[in-house]
């Protein structure tokens, strides 16, 4: 039985899953918004950056939280999530996500989320981890499962491990504090070119905050402070 069909079965027994959406993308939301729906899910707010989540969360108590990692903010969908989490420990969270780099699963495991789904996931998959987070229940599309299994044997990977060796000499000099503009007159490279490779390097880490990209270069041994 498809979970459409269990939503339309017991539509008369049970209240609809109340769903907060976040995302800074108004189309992704919509198609969300709509997909859930469909499966007898009642999307209640939509939040357009970290902050509003939060409120949104505090103000209208949701069953699940469905947030993007990523926004064009300051804040990141984790700092959001932490903050609702030290308010509302029982909070259920499910993240989304265009990368599904092995730091930034754990790190989204170790903070207590309840699912992670990439993006393209099928509308089917989303509403199941929704359905999954809202019995308290972990939910990880199976590929993303089994590298969670593998990353809690094999423990935290190092930036030796996860970055290739432009990305790894780019990568402590952002962890010294140089900015983007520095790095490329540094290097001789162009600006766009250092953005797009420090970018990258902060989403194969999942760490956004230039202190814990120093903090985590101290504890490899690749900088000194």
């Amino acid at each position: 039985m498809s979970i459409r069909s269990e939503h339309v079965e017991k539509k008369n027994n049970a209240k609809p899953i109340r769903v907060l959406l976040a995302d800074d993308h108004p189309i992704v939301m919509t198609g969300f918004a709509m997909s859930l729906a469909a499966e007898g899910m009642q999307v209640v707010g939509q939040a357009k950056t970290p902050q509003e989540a939060v409120a949104q969360f505090e103000l209208l108590q949701p069953d699940v939280l469905v947030s993007d990692i990523r926004f064009g903010a300051e804040l990141s969908g984790l700092d959001a999530a932490k903050n609702i989490l030290g308010k509302f420990p029982q909070a259920r969270i499910v993240f989304l996500s265009q990368f599904d780099q092995d730091a930034l699963i754990k790190e989204t495991y170790k903070l207590g989320a309840k699912a992670f789904v990439t993006k393209d996931c099928d509308p089917s998959e989303l509403a199941i981890a929704v359905q999954k987070a809202s019995q308290a229940e972990l939910y990880f599309m199976p590929a993303i499962a089994e590298r969670l299994a593998n990353l809690s044997v094999m423990g935290d990977a190092s930036p030796q491990t996860l970055l290739d060796e432009r990305s790894l000499e780019i990568f402590k000099l952002m962890a010294e504090g140089l900015t983007n503009v520095e790095i490329a007159e540094k290097l001789d490279l162009s600006q766009k070119t250092i953005s797009n490779i420090s970018q990258s390097v902060k989403e194969k880490l999942g760490i956004h905050r230039p202190a814990l990209l120093t903090r985590l270069a101290v504890k490899h041994g690749l900088i000194q402070v």
